[in-house]
């Protein structure tokens, strides 16, 4: 006899996907399917929002078909996704964000930057909102994307309806209702939760006075906390493309790697206690996030936030990461000779390429436990997209020191742990930075698909210098998706005890003694100045173009 079962579902960059999950949060049912992306010269990145609903609907019905399961026991759902900008005309048709000549591709994806000269501008108002975001706007975040459309597509502009994160988005299509979470309009749209509010003089100082004049109508008038009901739930519509019940209760979404921390950080055990406030959530993705948080707010220079009740409710949260992360290994190997022969036998062995190099330096340290040491005298920077934190220069680039003539797997390898390294100091800098402001942590806890193997968890915690867990559920975005369908079906009387009630550590990778950790030290103090020479020569280039 079973209570039900809850479906969580994830839009990333790529993908679609959905998770089937029991009351306690095992999961048993997935399916996924991809979505396009565009990429136009100048940083422009573009999705569909009708192509991305497509694939949430065939995802689920993969996924309830997977799990086996009546559709009619699905008793609630849970939506998250990139924090992308989502413009819509009369009746929810898509706008064109770009060339008119693709009236479908309505989003502006998080990664795209086309918004750089918007957010400089923003920064130099010096604005006390900005304090909020870790003291500078990121083109990452929707205001800059907002006055960009405004400025170079006035009339696309002029008409459109509504303004939507993307998981907002979701849950308007999925309920019909225009609310928007607390989450999304906290973290990228600069709505101050701690004061339940908009500040209009912030918009009409930037240029988007419109926006305030019309009383927020366009970007959202009912701000509601993440788990919360909407509406009657699934309408008839939404249910039949995903082939569900209508009235099945939709909870206020989260961004993605906000729902992964609410899948991972709310465990505990005997190596990693405190819950929330003792855990920064890593999601090492295509991109990096980390969330750290605290009873009280915690200004930290470069690093976002403190946003009230964004991710947990109650608490504040400091939202750090890079904008490339798995991206960036994937930028930095392309560089390689020996890639296209490695990606022939990565693809021979059903896997990706990182996955396969992780495997082949497993084999090459052949139980040594120094990783490190296979990437010694390659040192990277891996900044390929900027830093997003705690520098908050979306205008620096990569930098890679000490390759030779090797073209050989080896040297593939080599330049494979050296970007791992590079990800991992970058992490200790944002750690570092949070607790010299007043946000230490004791432990990482990882996920994402990037950070799945047991070399790439112990080289983080061995590179940061602090001990890192893994979730029990291999998927903690979409059980944190689910966590918040289980709160608006009532299963649960709130986010914080559904987090202790469906989640669990599964393994712990503390940092190595001896000359591993010694390791370390030294080459992170390079990383430093490499860093530093890469942003000194930033500003002595243009504005960067992608």
């Amino acid at each position: 006899m079973t209570d039900g079962y809850l479906l969580g579902i994830d839009v990333g960059t790529g993908s679609a996907r959905a998770g089937v999950f029991t009351t306690n949060g095992r999961m048993i049912g997935t399916g996924k399917h991809p979505i396009a992306l565009h990429r136009q010269p100048g940083s422009i990145v573009e999705q569909s929002s009708e192509d991305i609903w497509r694939a949430v609907a065939r995802s689920v019905r993969g996924a309830v078909a997977d799990a086996g399961i009546d559709p009619g026991a699905i008793r609630g759902i849970g939506f998250d996704a990139t924090c992308s900008l989502v413009v819509l005309g009369p009746g929810g048709a898509p706008l064109p964000v770009g060339d008119p000549a693709h009236p479908d591709r309505n989003i502006m994806v998080w990664m795209d930057h086309r918004a750089l000269e918007q957010s400089e501008r923003i920064n130099a108002t010096g604005h006390r909102v900005l304090d909020y975001v870790g003291g500078r706007i990121s083109p990452e975040m929707e205001t800059p994307k907002l006055l960009w459309l405004k400025e170079n597509r006035p009339g696309i502009y002029a008409q459109a309806w509504q303004f939507m994160d993307l998981t907002d988005f979701l849950t308007w299509r999925a309920t019909g209702s225009l609310a928007r979470s607390i989450c999304t309009v906290t973290c990228k749209w600069t709505y101050l939760a701690h004061e339940d509010a908009w500040d209009a003089g912030y918009f009409r100082m930037i240029g988007l006075g419109d926006l305030a004049d019309a009383g927020f109508d366009r970007i959202g008038t009912q701000i509601v906390p993440a788990g919360f009901a909407l509406a009657d739930g699934l309408t008839a519509q939404a249910a039949a493309d995903f082939g569900l019940t209508a009235g099945v209760p939709v909870a206020a979404g989260l961004i993605d790697a906000h729902a992964g921390g609410i899948g991972s950080v709310g465990a505990q055990d005997g190596v990693a206690q405190g819950g929330a406030t003792d855990n920064l959530a890593y999601v090492f993705g295509t991109s990096s996030c980390t969330m750290t948080s605290t009873r009280d707010p915690v200004f930290v220079p470069g690093v976002w936030g403190p946003y009230y009740s964004a991710m947990v409710p109650g608490l504040w949260l400091n939202e750090g990461g890079q904008s490339a992360a798995g991206a960036a290994i994937d930028q930095l190997l392309d560089h390689h000779p020996h890639t296209p022969r490695a990606r022939a036998l990565a693809e021979g062995a059903g896997l990706s390429l990182p996955d396969w190099l992780a495997q082949q330096a497993e084999q090459t340290l052949d139980g040594n436990p120094d990783i490190a040491a296979l990437a010694d005298g390659v040192h990277v920077v891996p900044e390929f997209l900027g830093n997003r934190a705690p520098h908050a220069n979306p205008q620096t680039r990569a930098v890679i020191a000490g390759l030779g003539m090797e073209r050989d797997l080896a040297s593939l390898i080599r330049l494979y742990v050296a970007g791992l390294c590079g990800i991992g100091y970058g992490l200790r800098q944002i750690i570092e930075a949070q607790a010299a402001a007043g946000a230490p942590i004791r432990r990482i806890v990882i996920s994402g698909g990037a950070g799945r193997s047991d070399l790439i968890r112990q080289l983080l915690a061995d590179a940061t210098g602090v001990g890192l867990s893994a979730p029990a559920t291999g998927e903690p975005v979409l059980l944190g998706s689910a966590i918040l369908g289980s709160v608006a079906a009532g299963l649960h009387p709130d986010v914080g005890s559904a987090m202790t009630a469906m989640s669990a550590f599964s393994a712990h990778y503390d940092p190595r003694p001896g000359a591993t950790g010694n390791r370390h030290p030294a080459r992170f103090a390079i990383f430093t100045r490499l860093q530093a020479i890469a942003a000194e020569a930033s500003r002595h280039q243009g504005p960067a173009t992608g």
